[in-house]
């Protein structure tokens, strides 16, 4: 899915700028070049980078879960 029209910036765009370490949406638009323009896309970018964030985070406890 595009997130961002102006940039052409993918739902798969912000998840592999999260995987190589941003944290914030503000990292992800620097990353991706994705909110430079005109803007309409940041909340749906902030929802991305909040899921995808938990997801990593709930298979990080899950490995842990198993590994203990």
């Amino acid at each position: 899915m595009i997130v961002c029209h102006c940039q052409v910036v993918s739902d798969r765009d912000v998840a592999r700028a999260v995987d190589a370490g941003a944290r914030s949406v503000s990292a992800v638009c620097r990353s991706t070049g994705a909110g430079q323009d005109c803007g309409s896309c940041v909340f749906t970018l902030k929802t991305l980078v909040c899921q995808h964030q938990e997801v990593s985070r709930s298979s990080l406890l899950e490995v842990e879960g198993a590994a203990s």
